[in-house]
């Protein structure tokens, strides 16, 4: 996926500036696809010369004018071409993993630390997709052509709450580890140490 192909699907909900573009970015896709303001506005310019957007200028009293972009018959359809090919799963690059792999050969408590600091990050951006759930999605239903958006949500609820009681997990593995005692894993998936 290119960013161009995200910032078409942006602008299937509505025309779109290229601040709201960012924003939308920060609150909905960029969970799934990060991309900086710049890098934004560069690629908008990039559709604008293939032809799938075309920006119309909006004159502002007391502000800079700005540029409200459309998707045009082009764009719809290099939308739909990009969508009809296959995904390619994601492939995880985590240098925190590749340090619990040298786990012996590392100090634990950093790497506790660092855990830490992912639970809480995981927690809260669990916390920030079940508000925007439940905001956007009160009954835990959504019109055909929102159904997209709330897989979507589901999905990053489902990845956020497995994350977080993964840290949950290794902390408590490298905390026993830490004690001098093993940790057993349970079926229910709960763990209990075992010294």
């Amino acid at each position: 996926m290119a960013l161009g192909d995200a910032i078409l699907a942006c602008l299937t909900e509505r025309p779109m500036t290229g601040y709201e573009l960012a924003k939308t970015f920060d609150s909905s896709i960029g969970f799934f696809w990060k991309a900086d303001h710049q890098q934004i506005y560069r690629e908008l310019s990039k559709l604008r010369d293939r032809g799938h957007i075309q920006g119309r200028e909006v004159v502002q009293s007391g502000k800079p004018n700005k540029l409200v972009y459309t998707l045009t018959s082009e764009g719809r359809a290099a939308l739909k071409h990009w969508a009809a090919r296959p995904s390619s799963p994601p492939s995880i690059k985590d240098d925190l993993l590749i340090r619990l792999y040298a786990l012996d050969s590392v100090d634990i408590e950093p790497l506790r630390t660092d855990l830490m600091a992912r639970l809480e990050h995981h927690r809260d951006r669990f916390l920030r997709y079940e508000r925007i759930l439940n905001k956007r999605f009160p009954d835990g239903t959504a019109s055909p052509a929102d159904t997209g958006k709330l897989l979507g949500l589901r999905a990053g609820l489902r990845y956020e709450r497995n994350i977080s009681e993964w840290c949950e997990e290794a902390i408590e593995a490298l905390s026993a580890i830490a004690r001098g005692t093993n940790v057993l894993p349970l079926e229910d998936g709960r763990r209990e140490n075992n010294g």
